[in-house]
């Protein structure tokens, strides 16, 4: 019988288990990855559930590996935003090219420096502050239209973080928001989202997180921090090479390491560990013409090591504490 708080299990009339989770961290239907595979009972599901908790993950992180020991080991279980069960995200699109080095930068101006060194995925990222007024809404309009016709000159793709409905009324090709932002648009707002057509780009730092995200058929689902970061403070545990490889490994979308990634050294180590796109923020510098060769010969590197000697992590460590394991803070 399985005791955990929040974590309620049961069979359904296929067979299969599925969970009702309403932890600390996360609220909805866990469910199998498809109905094909082995089934596990409840009893096997609260033994692998406990078992992870002893090493440290949280119980929402916990149920997702018990539900992948129960009944896919080496497929991800489906996670709901909401009370309704989740759907397994549709067939995804050919897709043509590889994110590779991935800017972020916060003006139009910065945008231009970097796909003039020959950057070609770029998020747009301008946060809102804290009492926007017109003249702040018309510059940041200001700015997503230049980002669009910019990237669509040079021939780039663009992901606006945040402002998904100017994004859509300026014709950006792409978003990227956070699963705060996306759960806070409820099924409606994630509807109308869907709906415009537009790439969408998700964050993520835990299983939990990124059982979620693969059910909204993403263009990319972000792993992060990978290495620690100053750029803004969370409460995450870097995920380190091994949680970025399984990332890469089970995402069953392209995966974009972000967090901590300054130089060189770092690239050949997140494209070795099979990252579609690797993600620069200040470790492209004032002059990103004079640092781009370089991160992109490292991104050929890790690959190439990539293709020789694969890292693959068999299984990942928490990225927060539940307080059990022997190295929580």
């Amino acid at each position: 019988m399985n005791r955990v708080p929040g974590v309620d299990i049961e069979t359904a009339a296929d067979g299969r288990l599925r969970c009702w989770l309403d932890t600390e961290h996360a609220r909805g239907w866990l469910t199998p990855a498809d109905a094909a595979g082995a089934s596990g009972t409840a009893g096997q599901f609260s033994i692998e559930l406990t078992a992870a908790m002893a090493e440290g993950f949280v119980a929402a992180d916990a149920a997702v590996l018990a539900m992948m020991k129960t009944h896919h080991p080496d497929k991800l279980p489906l996670l709901s935003w909401d009370e309704q069960m989740p759907l397994a995200p549709a067939p995804r699109s050919a897709l043509t090219r590889r994110l590779d080095l991935y800017a972020i930068v916060d003006s139009a101006k910065r945008m231009r420096q970097v796909l003039d060194a020959g950057v070609k995925t770029v998020q747009l990222r301008i946060k809102t502050p804290d009492q926007p007024d017109a003249r702040w809404l018309d510059a940041l309009r200001s700015e997503v239209r230049d980002s669009v016709r910019a990237c669509a000159a040079a021939g780039a793709e663009l992901f606006i973080n945040d402002h998904w409905q100017l994004a859509g009324e300026a014709g950006a090709p792409g978003v990227h928001l956070g699963q705060e932002d996306l759960l806070a648009l409820g099924a409606d707002g994630r509807a109308a989202l869907r709906a415009t057509g537009m790439a969408l780009g998700i964050s993520s730092h835990s299983l939990w997180e990124l059982c979620r995200a693969r059910t909204l058929a993403p263009r990319y689902i972000a792993c992060g921090p990978v290495w620690p970061t100053l750029t803004k403070a969370m409460p995450w545990r870097p995920q380190g090479l091994d949680n970025l490889s399984w990332w890469c490994r089970m995402a069953q979308a392209p995966v974009v390491a972000i967090g901590g990634i300054l130089g060189a050294a770092q690239v050949v180590e997140a494209a070795r560990c099979g990252a579609d796109g690797i993600c620069i923020v200040r470790g492209l510098g004032d002059e990103p013409r004079a640092v781009v060769p370089a991160l992109q010969a490292a991104m050929q590197a890790g690959r190439a090591a990539a293709a020789a000697s694969p890292l693959q992590a068999q299984r990942p460590h928490p990225s927060l504490s539940n307080g059990t394991s022997p190295t929580a803070a």
